[in-house]
């Protein structure tokens, strides 16, 4: 052997006699990564010895070349090792800790939405009032979603949709009331439904988002009458929000209904007394007593003979609520964003 590869294997050996005296030194497997990276990284011991490779002679580099990938598989070996005796020594370590005989962590059970509690409560009472439950597309034309329903193209009412158009006549249902035509149109009176599900508009804000819940109701036959619009929807609200709960009807206006009522509640939150128990004014009916819950009417003769009912001979009421508000009422949540967070500190609180 030349005295140049004798002086190059001998630097290769010396590296795999230091690495092995360096076994204890390696406590724990970031100290054995700093020690894999000292020895065999791109600039460790073993690539600067590899340096000097290139200055052999031809002859000798296979020679060198066999003896450098050799050295290099012992120290590779020995830490190897090493990481799987530190390894097993952390694993023994951590079964040492563990006591068998404590109980299991319970693991966190979820619940329904709260949103889907109320929803599921109010399809309870109105089914057991007597109304079908029933169910239409997210994505309407305009003849169900406005036309039908008595709001032509010039109508301002429109306007106050804030409508999310798919195309020129395809839009994201802003209300539940599609239901009341599709409904109408595939039975001929009685009709009982309510119409529960998803609409959008484009509105965020503490008290609106982009996405939310309504349910609509209807009901046509021979002889209805806002008598019995009003006692259906007293008897609704007092099973909900309780039987004290105090119920008033307020003349307004939609296109789709005439006449044309919004119904409030007294305050669930200061009792209908418009103060809290500190004298402040009450922030949810600002001092009124009283709280928006829902809008409602006679159904209007246009959209009787939108579906070919004759509106002579039938009479109906519709009615509509959003169902997050009622949550915010029924569970005292000042942010409708907090519906939809999915923050896990609120949601637990419904189990």
């Amino acid at each position: 052997m030349s005295e140049d590869l004798k002086t190059f294997v001998e630097g290769l050996e010396s590296l795999a006699l230091e690495c092995e005296a360096r076994k204890g030194q390696a406590c724990s497997l970031k100290e054995l990564e700093d020690l894999r990276v000292e020895f065999l990284g791109r600039k460790g011991k073993l690539a600067a010895n590899m340096a000097t490779l290139a200055k052999l002679p031809n002859e000798l580099k296979p020679e060198a070349g066999r003896t450098a990938n050799e050295v290099k598989n012992r120290i590779t070996e020995l830490i190897d090792g090493w990481q799987a005796d530190l390894v097993a020594a952390e694993a023994a370590e951590k079964l040492s800790r563990f006591d068998p005989s404590m109980p299991g962590r319970k693991p966190w059970a979820g619940s329904l939405h709260p949103v889907t509690l109320v929803m599921d409560e109010i399809c309870d009472i109105l089914t057991g009032l007597g109304f079908e439950h029933a169910s239409g597309p997210e994505v309407e034309n305009d003849w169900h979603n406005f036309e039908a329903l008595n709001i032509p193209p010039e109508h301002p009412a429109r306007d106050m949709q804030d409508t999310l158009y798919v195309s020129e006549n395809i839009v994201l249902r802003t209300h539940t009331s599609p239901m009341q035509v599709r409904s109408m149109l595939g039975r001929k009176p009685p009709v009982a439904v309510i119409a529960p599900g998803k609409v959008y508009r484009r509105d965020s804000d503490l008290t609106h988002t982009p996405m939310f819940h309504q349910i609509e109701g209807l009901l046509v036959d021979k002889g209805v009458s806002m008598a019995d619009l009003r006692g259906t929807l007293t008897a609704f609200v007092r099973q909900l929000f309780g039987t004290g709960t105090e119920v008033r009807f307020r003349p307004s206006f939609f296109p789709f209904t005439e006449p044309s009522a919004e119904v409030d509640i007294s305050c669930v939150m200061c009792a209908g007394k418009g103060q809290n128990k500190d004298g402040s004014t009450c922030r949810v009916c600002k001092g009124t007593g009283w709280v928006e819950i829902l809008g409602c009417g006679m159904v209007d003769p246009n959209v009787f003979k939108s579906v070919g009912y004759d509106p002579e001979e039938f009479t109906g009421f519709a009615f509509g609520l959003g169902i997050e508000r009622v949550a915010m009422l029924k569970y005292g949540i000042g942010d409708l964003r907090m519906f939809f967070e999915n923050d896990v500190r609120f949601l637990e609180q419904f189990a």
